[in-house]
């Protein structure tokens, strides 16, 4: 089974939004270098998808080369239910991987992008299970946040990344959601710099029941 790593970027005291659920500076980074995250499309390539280009994002070489590995390793997205209703899904197109899985009471629109491998699930141990299974060896990147949080709370996250911005929020959306008590990891592991940006990947324990 691939690695699960949750990710988001996040403020240095450790919000991914604000209470508004706008992210604010937290993705300027992605615009504020010359180095486009994955290579610019061939334009003699018919075949080739530019909605999944990332030819949109410039940044630094240093986290051009960090986020361009990680991104290419992604089999399946994990994320909640409130991220999917935000951002209606990527309209089907997911920024990295070919699948994913929504954590949700509800089913998925009726009608909506029945192209898309798009699966819905009503808990989170189902959902890295069908997460893995459609990831193979690759890797299984969960949204952090609420369901994030209960994942990492529920001892079924490898490592955890983090692309810190130097923005204070004072209050927001929390990286882990609402998880309580206090979790050593170990590392960081990885640690790169980039441009408004710092990358770090932790180690998770090992804790799967």
């Amino acid at each position: 089974m691939g690695t699960v790593i949750m990710h988001s970027v996040t403020s240095l005291d450790g919000y991914i939004a604000d209470d508004h659920d706008a992210v604010g500076p937290l993705h300027d980074w992605y615009f504020n270098g010359t180095t486009p995250i994955l290579p610019e499309p061939d334009a003699a390539d018919g075949d080739f998808d530019h909605s999944r280009s990332g030819s949109g994002f410039r940044v630094s070489p240093a986290s051009a080369e960090y986020v361009r590995g990680f991104w290419q390793s992604i089999g399946c997205i994990v994320m909640g239910r409130h991220l999917f209703d935000l951002v209606d899904g990527w309209e089907g197109r997911p920024p990295a991987g070919e699948h994913v899985v929504v954590v949700s009471h509800r089913p998925k629109p009726e009608g909506w992008h029945p192209e898309a491998s798009y699966h819905f699930v009503d808990n989170v141990a189902e959902a890295i299970a069908v997460a893995q299974d459609l990831a193979g060896d690759r890797i299984v990147a969960v949204n952090a946040g609420r369901v994030g949080g209960q994942i990492f709370a529920a001892g079924l996250v490898d490592q955890v990344a983090m692309d810190v911005v130097p923005a204070v929020f004072g209050s927001g959306r929390p990286y882990f959601g609402d998880i309580d008590g206090p979790r050593l990891l170990e590392g960081p592991t990885v640690v790169v710099q980039g441009e408004g940006v710092l990358h770090t990947l932790y180690t998770v324990p090992s804790s799967r029941p």
